[in-house]
């Protein structure tokens, strides 16, 4: 029996939850976001609470019923609070600037790499060595911080690279002579 799929969603003011056809849709001030319910699950909302329940005992009906749980809450926070990802560059001469629809990066390379803003994201730039992913879809903040960093990953003897404001580089020691 899932232990997450049990909790109750709470859906806090200011965010509207509708059922309907198999489909769960959320809105609230960061924007809409809607998902479809697999056949294995099936969701009540019934005052300020949305009720997730696996529809018969088969071992994929319990493995999606804690799985949409958990997206469907991750969908209700994302259009009340949304979330976010900070990203640290590191580097002589490494910097990003908004320039328009698109994210400029100086990474080392003999031309900058220009990132194209996605629809639902927000990028913001505070210093020249850092930057804020923003959105209401978590899977999607995620992917594009993910994929700002392939650009550079950081490199475990200087540390040179786009990490993540959370990660910590282990640091090799360089060649003896």
């Amino acid at each position: 029996m899932s232990r997450i799929g049990q909790r109750a969603i709470t859906v806090p003011s200011g965010v509207t939850v509708e059922v309907k056809n198999d489909t769960v849709t959320a809105k609230g001030k960061i924007g809409t976001l809607s998902m479809k319910l697999v056949p294995e699950v099936a969701a009540q909302y019934e005052g300020s609470t949305l009720k997730v329940t696996a529809k018969d005992s088969s071992d994929r009906a319990k493995a999606m019923w804690g799985m949409t749980r958990t997206l469907i809450n991750n969908m209700v926070k994302g259009v009340a609070d949304g979330f976010s990802t900070d990203l640290i560059i590191e580097g002589v001469g490494y910097r990003a600037a908004l320039d328009g629809k698109n994210v400029k990066l100086a990474l080392g390379f003999s031309h900058d790499v220009l990132y194209p803003i996605p629809e639902g994201i927000k990028i913001t730039v505070g210093k020249p060595t850092e930057l804020k992913v923003f959105g209401a879809d978590r899977q999607q903040v995620g992917q594009v911080a993910a994929e700002i960093r392939a650009f550079r990953p950081p490199e475990p003897y200087k540390g040179k690279g786009i990490r993540y404001s959370d990660e910590y580089i282990l640091r090799k020691e360089g060649k003896k002579k």
